[in-house]
């Protein structure tokens, strides 16, 4: 049981409390009083607001719900759109207008590339995705699959020098391609140098330049022999490394040691989809190491082999300008932070009635004081050079939401001090209430806005949803060719270009789940970029080096400007359903039941029984897919939709999991703490749970799998406390 702190009518969960009162609070320059009276106050005065909000999102459900019992959707699409505008489910645009965003940092409103996504809680991945601002090109290519094996190339556990030739042949080229010379090409270098303010490339006994001098930014080390060259193409910076006695720079006739190439401009330090705080004690580590991103005291040590290692935060890298004084960039990502939406509620605080508080409030409070000592210069290595606090809000319906979450921030701001719209938003396109009406929901906080994005996962998931009383959806892979998808990627970038998002905010676009297959990345996610996503997220550092070729291959600013020509309104479109035509096989249907199973179960197992919320877990083909609770909720609501249209059984499902079960114990026989879920289904927490999700699917709010998982998270927990007691 939690012990609590009686605080301004409030009770505080011990551990919360201690820790805001001797880490978070002092240096802030927020006095203990003024914060818990603020609270206190922003508690009493949000949470009837923010009930109402979700009490709507019910009230509209069950419209809906009634309206498809009622209506042949296929027949009477006018009729349904006449529909949602009279139940305020569809709004009305208001007038033109450009967000008038202010402070915002370059990686947001200038450079264009990588974003990653990691969870918080765990300080390992959290300081190697702050660090992932830059990556080793050479190692990106050689330790995956972007080089083919072909030829006797393979990796192999010692160096292969002819996977390191083509290694380094990739690397010329894309020298050719961003910082072409006058004559000849970079293969062919056998030595840089810095000669009156240009960079000279020597091809043996002739020497040439650079087409366009302006790619050339810098060097360290000495001109005639530097250690470093800097360059610059599309806001990105590409550093040629130089060293002689490397073992890779003694066999390259220029000393050429690698290429570091700017990777992730920017990372989300998620508190969210990707984490499992259910309770105090998970949520003040998440808050602890926000804390120490923000004042630069986070570190991790970790064994590899026989040696125990360090991780912090890197510094800044300095080079000597061509033009002679000293320049500086940044060594980290610009970093946001997504607190949680507007639906869960947390133990941690109880209100002045005893009730569970809405997280989602908690999280801006705390965040936002925790980034506040990064604005007053606690660290010596910035976040924000523009003096902002970058918070990404999910999981929103609708405008009357996002303004919402624009009052919070609001009162916030007040409670810490903080200059109105120092707190900037990141509104996540990925419910349908919010697709529809994005013009209007960013108008709500057109004045802190910094980020919009499309998330195929949770958007399909609310798609399944919220037209579950309509038919039987059509089967999972063909989900990103449906008509509603491609409207809905597209939707998202004119409203972004048409609100005046470029050159004040970003347009992202979703993951890409696979990071074993990065050779596929390579050829396919580029066409984020061709869709005017001026940002888009990757699973790992490696995929955001490989991933920022692209922003080298294209320019996305032009794009953009090529894209308002294009701008439609695509709402009819949004609101096709993806209903299913006909009738499958029975084979087809166990198909995807097999395949909606293992990956519940092989998600939900990690979740519930280790506390994983995003990890790469293997699907029915044993292809490493990144998941976190957006891909489970597709999965879930997917199964629940069938169920519910009489396309598979109960009896059916269940045996499936069963069946499917013992494959992810088979998948996971290698871990030591690993608990078979088949051994005993019916005391499997874990089993249990992921029944639960499918099972009673259709019953939870918009689909969401939180309420369920924290659940069976904390009965988990409980249960293993009782164990070791």
């Amino acid at each position: 049981m939690a012990r609590y702190t009686k605080v301004k009518g409030m009770q505080i969960a011990e551990e919360l409390y201690h820790f805001l009162e001797r880490e978070a609070l002092p240096g802030s320059e927020v006095s203990s009083e003024d914060f818990w009276q603020g609270v206190s106050s922003l508690i009493q005065d949000l949470t009837p607001r923010n009930r109402e909000l979700l009490e709507k999102r019910d009230h509209i459900q069950q419209q809906l719900d009634d309206w498809h019992k009622q209506h042949d959707w296929k027949n009477n699409q006018e009729a349904y759109h006449d529909y949602l505008k009279e139940i305020g489910y569809w709004e009305p645009e208001g007038e033109p207008f450009t967000i008038s965003t202010a402070n915002a940092d370059d990686e947001i409103t200038v450079q264009a590339g990588p974003q990653l996504v990691v969870p918080v809680n765990n300080a390992r991945y959290a300081i190697n995705a702050a660090n992932a601002r830059w990556g080793s090109l050479y190692d990106a290519l050689y330790g995956t699959d972007a080089i083919s094996e072909e030829d006797g190339a393979e990796r192999t556990a010692a160096y292969n020098p002819i996977r390191g030739q083509k290694v380094v042949d990739f690397g010329r080229s894309f020298l050719d391609e961003i910082a072409p010379l006058a004559a000849g090409s970079h293969a062919d270098a056998t030595k840089y140098a810095v000669e009156d303010d240009r960079l000279i490339v020597y091809q043996d006994e002739e020497k040439t330049s650079l087409q366009d001098q302006n790619a050339f930014i810098g060097f360290q080390g000495e001109k005639e022999l530097p250690s470093a060259i800097l360059l610059k193409h599309h806001g990105l910076h590409v550093e040629i490394q130089i060293d002689h006695e490397h073992p890779i720079g003694k066999t390259d006739a220029a000393g050429v040691k690698d290429l570091l190439i700017e990777s992730a401009l920017t990372t989300i330090m998620d508190c969210e989809d990707s984490v499992t705080a259910v309770d105090a004690e998970d949520k003040v580590l998440v808050y602890r190491n926000w804390l120490g991103l923000m004042n630069g005291s986070l570190s991790a040590t970790f064994k590899k082999g026989d040696k125990v290692l360090e991780r912090k935060l890197n510094g800044d890298r300095t080079y000597n300008a061509n033009t002679g004084e000293e320049i500086s960039l940044r060594g980290r990502s610009l970093l946001l932070v997504r607190n949680v939406g507007h639906l869960m509620t947390s133990n941690m605080v109880l209100d002045h009635d005893g009730q569970e508080v809405p997280e989602g409030m908690l999280d801006t409070v705390i965040t936002g004081l925790l980034a506040k000592h990064e604005l007053l210069g606690r660290s010596g290595l910035r976040n924000s050079e523009k003096g902002s606090v970058y918070i990404v809000k999910p999981k929103m319906h609708g405008s009357e939401e996002v303004a919402f979450a624009n009052e919070l921030f609001n009162r916030v701001e007040d409670i810490l001090g903080l200059q109105r719209s120092t707190l900037k938003i990141g509104v996540m396109d990925e419910e349908r209430r919010t697709s529809l009406n994005l013009a209007n929901c960013i108008r709500e906080v057109k004045e802190r806005i910094v980020f919009i994005n499309t998330g195929f996962l949770d958007r399909t998931g609310d798609e399944i949803h919220t037209s579950i009383e309509a038919g039987a959806v059509i089967r999972k892979d063909e989900m990103k060719a449906s008509v509603w998808l491609q409207a809905y990627e597209k939707s998202n970038v004119d409203t972004g270009l048409k609100s005046g998002l470029p050159g004040r905010a970003q347009i992202g676009k979703g993951m890409w789940a696979m990071p074993d297959r990065m050779k596929d990345m390579l050829e396919q996610k580029v066409n984020h970029l061709k869709a005017g996503g001026n940002t888009a997220w990757v699973p790992s550092p490696t995929a955001a080096t490989l991933h920022a070729i692209h922003y080298h291959q294209e320019n996305v600013t032009e794009i953009q400007e090529q894209l308002r020509s294009s701008i439609q309104d695509r709402k009819q479109e949004i609101l096709t359903l993806p209903l299913a035509e006909g009738r499958w096989s029975e084979q087809e249907i166990q198909q995807e039941l097999d395949n909606n199973a293992q990956g519940i179960l092989g998600y939900v197992v990690r979740w519930v029984e280790h506390g994983i919320g995003c990890s790469k877990v293997p699907d029915i083909h044993n292809v490493g897919l990144m998941e976190d609770r957006a891909t489970l909720r597709i999965s879930s609501q997917h199964l629940a939709n069938w169920l519910h249209h009489g396309i598979c059984t109960e009896e059916q499902v269940l045996s499936t999991m069963k069946r499917m079960a013992k494959v992810v114990d088979e998948q996971n026989a290698g871990d030591p703490n690993y608990h078979p879920m088949a051994s005993d289904y019916e005391s499997s927490i874990a089993f249990q749970a992921a029944c639960e999700l499918v099972f009673e699917g259709r019953k939870q709010p918009n689909g969401y799998t939180e309420p369920i998982l924290h659940r069976r998270r904390q009965e988990f927990k409980e249960k293993a406390l009782v164990e070791k007691r």
